[in-house]
């Protein structure tokens, strides 16, 4: 079925960010599906995998790589009939070139979307981290999903860390953890890759954390659409990009960037992180950490998850808390002085 949809939606798209079909072959026995060569590999490999060590992603390229993405999912949200939601948004599924520009890829998870349709409710599929929360909880998928799967990928580029990542504790949080009491606290400098020493644009970084921030989003329609994220990555969104000439490289006290939005985080339960095995260490690892941690880098393979029982709908819910705010089935009719408010 996936790869009959992965066919379907790139025998439509045509868009220089977004990976094209070369050729296909659907035989009895095997199935295959012709792309161009991509010499980048992906950006996960880069980020995490077998090229972490060489920091071949400069600020510059890590910022092209940003709004080309974006540009990519503008094409399937606004520009292709019918609509096309990708649902897997990651750093394993953005390929880069020869020249290090990137290509949206992997279209298995694909929805396309009839005209007039706001959303559609289906079986959770994808990757623990990137999901959003309407997605994970109650399988309602618009272009929203992609949006907020974005905006995770925007905190990768930006801090070069995992969407979800094991503390020495052993305990797991989510990027959003990690990045939330440092937006709050005006120390953007302190979210950047180290392995970048410093070598980054200021006025950038805020537009990008100021983006992911925003696309993060709990509830859907307070996120932007992806034309709107284009905008404020380029620049152009004066009236919503915060003025960025005292953020600080180094986070020092002086040097604080309060952003106009929060951070908003999100924490996965339990039984769901317990699942998750695509997570890297920070701080000192355990006894016994270093051979699992060089191991799970060389990889670039993320394990998908399938995150609604079809004999359950008590499985709803793959997100254990948001500690922001009381979350509500964004797409149920909601009636004066009904308490539908659902504590995750």
């Amino acid at each position: 079925m996936e790869f009959a949809v992965e066919v379907e939606v790139l025998a439509r798209v045509r868009h220089k960010n977004l990976l094209g079909l070369r050729g296909y072959c659907a035989g009895a026995d095997q199935r295959m599906i012709v792309y161009d060569y991509m010499p980048n590999l992906s950006l996960l490999s880069h980020l995490h995998g077998q090229f972490a060590g060489e920091v071949r992603l400069d600020w510059k390229r890590r910022v092209a790589v940003a709004v080309g993405s974006a540009e990519g999912l503008v094409y399937l949200h606004h520009e292709v009939a019918p609509h096309i939601i990708h649902r897997d948004i990651k750093a394993s599924n953005v390929l880069l070139d020869s020249d290090f520009a990137p290509l949206v890829a992997d279209f298995g998870f694909a929805k396309l979307v009839p005209e007039g349709v706001s959303h559609m409710t289906t079986r959770v599929k994808g990757t623990l981290g990137y999901l959003a929360p309407e997605y994970a909880m109650w399988g309602k998928v618009s272009g929203a999903c992609d949006v907020y799967s974005f905006g995770i990928l925007l905190l990768e580029l930006v801090s070069g860390r995992k969407p979800i990542e094991r503390l020495p504790s052993g305990a797991k949080r989510t990027i959003t953890e990690w990045a939330e009491p440092l937006i709050a606290r005006g120390r953007l400098g302190d979210l950047v890759d180290p392995r970048l020493r410093g070598a980054f644009d200021a006025a950038q970084l805020a537009r990008a954390v100021e983006c992911a921030a925003l696309c993060v989003q709990g509830e859907p329609d307070r996120r932007p659409d992806m034309k709107t994220v284009v905008r404020i990555l380029r620049g152009d969104n004066n009236a919503g990009a915060p003025a960025a000439a005292m953020v600080g490289r180094g986070g020092s006290k002086g040097d604080l960037q309060q952003l106009p939005v929060r951070m908003e985080s999100v924490k996965y339960a339990d039984r769901l992180m317990e699942m998750d095995k695509s997570t890297s260490y920070y701080g000192e690892p355990e006894d016994g950490d270093e051979d699992e941690q060089e191991e799970e880098d060389d990889d670039d393979e993320v394990e998908e998850y399938s995150l609604i029982d079809d004999k359950s709908s008590m499985n709803f819910g793959a997100f254990g808390a948001m500690p922001v705010q009381t979350m509500q089935d964004p797409y149920v009719k909601r009636f004066s002085g009904n308490a539908n408010a659902i504590k995750i």
